[in-house]
Order: structure tokens, then sequence, then C-alpha cells
């Protein structure tokens, strides 16, 4: 249920108002706060309040009940842009990033000359995995730990925020110093998991299913949303498909469905959708014009000799060449990269 305030309305009429909502049922008030309109968003059996007694309060402006199984993502609930700021860079909203770096650690070598490589060109945040998810158990499964301080040695030479997955609750402890925790695609309906990155307030990288509509993104974000944590950012990586030509199908049109449905940054992975380098560059640029917050690029500093899908990852010179068009295409319309 959404409960739409006047304008005018008081801090401790607000507060009032909201113990009284709660006080009518087995519900949580979260009140959010837009550049026009106040809001309350009611969670949980809002079946036993009775609309037209809410309605009645001179405060209330309208009340509208919510059909979507999620609540806290829902773009009714709060109708602006989410923001999310990552050691002083935002995304969301008028906000563009980049989120670029290799697929895997591989050595300390490796990962600072990327680093230093893809800052160069303008990206503001550092990707790069540590616990790597494989098809074959016999492929390499990352540096583990230890590419977890690799990561952390590359922050601290270029100033660059981290972005890794998690494989594990296990592995929790090691991403305390970690700047975004990402949630891989194999990950997304690990239901314990999402709860209890809820309770942190680091901001989570939730990707898309290889086989997941986009209500069911969206309820595993609301997991995480639930509790407590509200700075998460959605990632469309590309869905399975009968096609054979590419790894994935990268859904374009989730990009527009997610803005309208929700008020999450959306951002897109061309490199895990497709499978190719070559069509990385094309289609970063097909997800600046649907409005994506950002994009999440693999680049390698020897692509050919990487331990882990150097088939889809552009070298630094590509990527560059990338980011003078993304530039571009950003300032036209106005927005912040």
């Amino acid at each position: 249920m959404i409960v739409i305030l006047r304008q005018g309305v008081t801090e401790p009429k607000i507060e009032e108002i909201s113990q009284w909502l709660e006080s009518l049922g087995q519900v949580n008030v979260s009140v959010v706060r837009g550049s026009q309109t106040t809001i309350l968003g009611l969670v949980g059996d809002t079946s036993v309040i009775d609309q037209d007694s809410v309605e009645s309060n001179e405060w209330v402006e309208t009340v509208t009940r919510v059909q979507e199984p999620y609540k806290n993502a829902n773009r009714k609930f709060h109708p602006d842009d989410t923001i999310v700021e990552i050691g002083g860079h935002k995304i969301g909203g008028e906000h563009f990033q980049v989120i670029a770096g290799p697929c895997s650690v591989e050595s300390s070598e490796q990962i600072m000359t990327v680093a230093q490589s893809v800052k160069s060109s303008g990206a503001h945040l550092l990707r790069g995995g540590a616990f790597k998810p494989r098809t074959s158990p016999y492929s390499f499964q990352g540096m583990r730990a230890e590419g977890i301080e690799l990561l952390l040695e590359a922050r601290k030479a270029t100033g660059l925020p981290i972005v890794t997955e998690i494989m594990s609750l296990a592995h929790l402890d090691l991403f305390n110093d970690v700047d975004v925790i990402q949630i891989g695609a194999r990950n997304m309906q690990n239901f314990e998991m999402l709860k209890e990155l809820g309770h942190c307030q680091k901001p989570i990288l939730l990707k898309r299913g290889l086989a997941n509509t986009i209500e069911e993104l969206l309820m595993s974000a609301e997991y995480i949303m639930a509790g407590g944590n509200n700075n998460v950012i959605l990632c469309e990586r590309g869905i399975r498909t009968f096609e054979k030509y590419t790894r994935n199908t990268l859904d374009l049109s989730a990009v527009p469905v997610l803005k309208r449905l929700s008020h999450l940054p959306v951002v897109i992975d061309p490199s895990h959708a497709t499978g190719f380098s070559y069509l990385v560059t094309p289609l970063a640029k097909a997800a600046v014009a649907v409005g994506a917050d950002g994009l999440l690029i693999e680049v390698h500093n020897d692509p050919a000799k990487a331990l882990c899908d150097g088939a889809q990852s552009l070298n630094c010179t590509e990527f560059e060449e990338l980011m003078q068009d993304l530039k571009r295409r950003i300032a036209f319309e106005n927005r912040v990269m």
C-alpha cells in the first residue's frame, strides 16, 4: 500500500501518521521524501487496513494498493531514481559509470596494469574476479583470498573502488574491505545469501540469472532491500535462449522495463552477454541509447593469454577507444560520467 501525503505536512505529523498506520496491522512504514511529494510505503499484511479510514485523514492525499509482489524495489514506492554512491562516484539518476577490469585476477602485475589502464581511460570503478564460478571443475577457479588482496592493492595504487563477486557466505569476512559485492547470475536466487547481504550497507551489484524473468530479478532485489540495504544495482547480463551465435542473448529491452518498474540503477554487462569481444563495443553503445546507468566491461592487457574469458575481453587500446565514444554520447545526453 502507498500513502501519498499532502504538501506542507510537517515531520511530527509524518511520524504520527506512520505510527498510526503501523498500529493498524503487521506492517512496516517506510518514509520516502521526493522532490515534490512525501510517500509512506507500507510493507507487510495490509489486508487488515481499511483504505477509506486512511484516506479520511486530513493529511492524506491518496491511497493506492500495490499489486506487484516487490514493494521496496517498486518505483511506486520511490518515484525518484535511487543514486548509489561508491567511493565518491555516483550511479543512477543522471550519473553514468563504467566498471572495468579483467574477468579474473591472475597476478599482481596483471591487475595493476589493467587497473592503471582503465583509470587513465576514464573508468571510475575496477572489477575483477577473485572467486570464479566455472562450468567445468577443471577450469581456473580464481585466486580466491589472494585475489581480493591483489584487488585491494590495486585500489590503493589507483584509488579505484573495487567490485568483485561473492560465491559463498563462508567467504563473507574476506569482503569486509570490498567496495561493491557482486552477486552473480548463478546466485541470483540464493535467498539465504541475499538476506544476509541485506543486513549490510555495502552496495550490491545483482546480476540477472541466466533464465530468470524481470520480476524474479526484482524479487531478488527485494530480499536484499527487505533487510534494510537499499544500495542495490541491477545488472542485465544476457539470458539463455536457443541462439548459438552468442553465449547469451542480451535483453536490452530489460533496461527501459526495469526503469519503468523500479527506481534502482540498471547496468549492462555486454561482455558476459555475448562471449565475443567484437560485440562488446556496439552493445555498450546500445546500452547507453536505451538508458542504462552504467556498463560492466571486461578488459585484459593480453586477452589471448587470459586464464578466463579472454575471447570476450577488450584489450586496453580497444577499451580506450570505446571510452572516448561513450564520453561523447553521455555528454550529448547531458549526463555525468
